[in-house]
This record gives structure tokens, C-alpha cells and sequence, in this order.
């Protein structure tokens, strides 16, 4: 059975940088199940699964465009060292979690801290990237349709 757009696909997965960093690796261990058309998987790698059947193994660069977005100057802001922890570890590079006024949450990377201030950057931390997928798909079920 080949995939289609909204098929229920699992499949171990490696995830990294075209100059071989790898940042998430399956192979070794449990791997992913999920159902295309709900934004689970980055557009791009959701689009080059498209027709792969079960046993298919393939590697895939993919652009910002279609992965995690260009940075935006936008999404770096400031706030006030006085809303952190007193040992929060402010080090440029650290990740973070944010609460949002929605009660979702958000990563931002530290830029740099001083005793005032705290400048954060809220783009992900792949935004600008091309990234490197490696699947093996390991099975494929017909899907259950769009979420509503």
C-alpha cells in the first residue's frame, strides 16, 4: 500500500543537519507513528513521503521554506530579568520553556542576559535550516480522515 495524504504511516525516522549532525534517531529504539494531514510532521517530509510504501527506505533534504521557517527579526524579544528565577541558567544557547497567555507553551533560545534584561529568541531553533530526514517506513494503514 502506498501513502497517500491521509494515510496513518509508522516509520523510524533520523532527523539532522546536511553536514551530518544527526538531532533525533529512531532506528534504535520505538518508532514514530503518525497520521499525515495534521501537521504532525514538517510539510515538507509529510510531501516526500507521498507514494513511499512499506519497506521503502529514503533519505530527504528539506529547506526552510518547507521545514522550519526562515528566522524572523520578530520572534527575538526582551523581557525583564526580574520575571526569571533567581538560578534560572540564562547562558546564551540555553532552550527554555515559555508559558503563553493561551496556556500553550513555547521554546525560546537565550541570546544573552545581563542584569536587567534577558534577550530571547522565539523562531525554532532549526529556522533557516535545511534538514536532513532518513525514514524507513514500516508500515502503512489507511488513514481516518482530517481532524475537525
Amino acid at each position: 500500500m502506498k501513502i497517500t495524504p491521509n494515510s496513518r504511516v509508522t516509520l523510524h525516522h533520523q532527523l539532522g543537519l546536511t553536514d551530518g549532525t544527526v538531532l533525533e534517531d529512531s532506528f534504535e529504539g520505538e518508532p514514530l507513528c503518525v497520521q499525515l494531514g495534521r501537521g504532525e510532521l514538517a510539510e515538507g517530509l509529510e510531501l516526500a513521503l507521498i507514494d513511499l510504501e512499506e519497506g521503502d527506505e529514503q533519505t530527504i533534504d528539506i529547506g526552510p521554506d518547507l521545514a522550519f521557517g526562515y528566522p524572523d527579526a520578530e520572534a527575538i524579544h526582551e523581557l525583564p530579568r526580574s520575571e526569571f528565577r533567581e538560578d534560572a541558567p540564562l547562558e546564551p544557547g540555553v532552550i527554555m520553556e515559555f508559558s503563553m497567555p493561551n496556556g500553550e507553551t513555547l521554546p525560546g533560545t537565550i541570546l544573552e542576559a545581563d542584569d536587567e534584561r534577558v534577550r530571547i529568541d522565539f523562531n525554532h531553533p532549526l529556522a533557516g535550516e535545511t534538514v536532513r530526514y532518513r525514514v524507513k517506513i514500516l508500515k502503512v494503514e489507511e488513514g481516518v480522515g482530517a481532524l475537525h
